[in-house]
């Protein structure tokens, strides 16, 4: 346990000298600069929503198509939940519904 958690140490410490963000050239014209104490804001990512057109092409009792260990597999939709971009399918042969993202899967 205490070899993991120095070699962890060590990867972060040679992770943080290889960091390409620093210059050591002082020399470097970078132009206007930011002043440090007001950073500038990052830009926030997109909350992954399910497009509306693509929750209103399925609805419970389509046979769909979906990856599954693998390889494609019929399966009948059960439920679609259009907030969280999620379907409840049952694959043919299986007695348990599964739950997957509404873009695994597609019209037969």
């Amino acid at each position: 346990m205490m070899k993991r958690m120095i070699a962890v140490a060590l990867l972060s410490m040679a992770l943080t000298a290889c960091d390409s963000t620093t210059t050591e050239n002082g020399n470097t014209n970078t132009g206007a600069r930011p002043a440090a104490g007001t950073p500038t804001p990052a830009p926030q990512a997109a909350t992954p929503e399910a497009s509306p057109s693509a929750a209103a092409q399925f609805k419970a009792g389509d046979k769909v198509k979906v990856n599954s260990n693998g390889n494609l597999a019929t399966a009948t939709v059960v439920s679609i939940d259009e907030k969280t971009g999620k379907a409840t399918i049952r694959i043919d042969g299986e007695k348990q519904d599964k739950t997957v993202s509404i873009a695994e899967i597609t019209k037969q």
